[in-house]
């Protein structure tokens, strides 16, 4: 008898729900509004410092924790954006293969099989996929949609203070967040503080979108919140702020004995990341402030354009304070759930959206299957005939 070819870690996962749709989009000729990469370039004077680094040599191993002028301008980047003052380069910083990486090295570094860690639902899906890796255990806490109490989206207390237990070693934060477009407040954060300080808690918080916001809501980043400053580790990336999501460039920002717990599981998971891109993302740190206002600007006006098309084509969307994802009511519409409904979408209407019921525990599933989730990092023409395409096949099909 052939023993089993997968092992049991990666026996339950099939093929991202991103690449499935993306896929589906390409066959049919859809406006792909699924997958959350930017269908236009990142900054001139970005690549071009990438193309000097490697014309200069910058072509070997970087060191392990990374470039030190990256993490010279990571720590730079905090203080200027973010009032995170007082990060060491050499202590306090890990130069990641992306935020993916970054976070099953945290996971990795930090928890233990048979741990649990809270997680906020729905979820970026590699979150539940790296805590199976670990052996550790989620605990759900869903994310409710805006209602006549709440502007935004909004957390039960009560359901988060039950999800903390003797075996909670990490919370996984996500601010701005994918999907909901959510930004945690100040207060949230200090509320979330005191339990964690409360529990001996650590908290993972993945800011990859830390520059696409939307007045007036604010980032706050949880490491300058005193409850979190010692227990926070600090996950971001390139990608989003730059466009330049296929570098895979991103870093973890702690105090020195989290960041070593990371290191140490990040130096047997890729060693380091291409050395010229890393060069380049340090010169993409240091753009003029110009650079970061246009960048939400331009997604402001992507946003209010993506939105008024899903209004004109009868769904109902919830506002998002930041991030490039909207998501749009899509009850009533006569599908069994989300995933149907996405895949007429794509296959009968033309434009692709991502089911959010996948970024959701089984026992909550129930609360994505009433949504789809738009991007709109995406061209204007692109935006205009996926709203034009929705507008006349959510009319045919009522």
């Amino acid at each position: 008898m052939s023993r089993q070819i997968l092992a049991g870690r990666v026996a339950h996962l099939g093929t991202t729900v991103f690449s499935e749709f993306s896929a589906l989009a390409l066959k049919h000729g859809a406006m792909n509004l699924g997958q959350g990469f930017p269908d236009f370039d990142g900054p001139e004077a970005v690549k071009e410092a990438a193309r000097k680094a490697i014309t200069d040599g910058v072509n070997q191993y970087a060191p392990s924790p990374g470039l030190r002028d990256l993490r010279v301008a990571i720590a730079e980047h905090g203080a200027r954006f973010h009032g995170h003052t007082g990060i060491d380069p050499d202590t306090m910083v890990t130069v990641t293969s992306g935020a993916t990486e970054a976070i099953l090295c945290v996971m990795l570094g930090l928890v233990d099989p048979g741990d649990e860690a809270i997680v906020f639902e729905p979820f970026y899906d590699s979150y539940d996929a790296n805590l199976g890796f670990v052996g550790a255990k989620a605990r759900y806490v869903p994310l409710r949609p805006p209602d006549a109490s709440h502007s935004a989206w909004w957390f039960d207390r009560d359901e988060v203070r039950a999800a903390f237990g003797p075996r909670t070693r990490l919370l996984i934060l996500n601010t701005p967040h994918n999907p909901t477009g959510k930004v945690f407040t100040r207060e949230e954060l200090e509320f979330l503080g005191g339990l964690c300080a409360e529990h001996d808690v650590k908290v993972l918080s993945d800011e990859v979108y830390e520059h696409i916001l939307f007045s007036p809501a604010r980032h706050v980043r949880p490491a300058t919140v005193p409850s979190l400053a010692d227990r926070t580790l600090t996950v971001s990336s390139a990608g989003k702020s730059f466009s330049l999501t296929g570098w895979k460039i991103g870093w973890i920002i702690a105090p020195p004995p989290l960041r070593d717990a990371v290191q140490r599981a990040h130096q047997f998971v890729t060693f380091a990341t291409a050395s010229p891109l890393q060069a380049a993302t340090a010169a993409a740190l240091r753009m003029p402030d110009a650079y970061f206002q246009e960048l939400g600007a331009m997604y402001l006006s992507k946003r209010d354009r993506l939105l008024a098309g899903l209004t004109e084509a009868g769904l109902k969307a919830y506002t998002p304070e930041g991030s490039y994802f909207i998501i749009a009511d899509i009850t009533g519409r006569g599908f069994a759930d989300d995933v149907a409904f996405c895949r007429h979408l794509v296959t009968e209407v033309g434009v692709a959206a991502i089911p959010p019921s996948v970024f959701y525990s089984p026992e909550h599933k129930h609360l994505g299957q009433g949504m789809a989730r738009f991007a709109f990092c995406k061209t204007e023409a692109v935006l205009d005939e996926a709203a034009r395409r929705l507008k006349v096949g959510l009319a045919r099909g009522r």
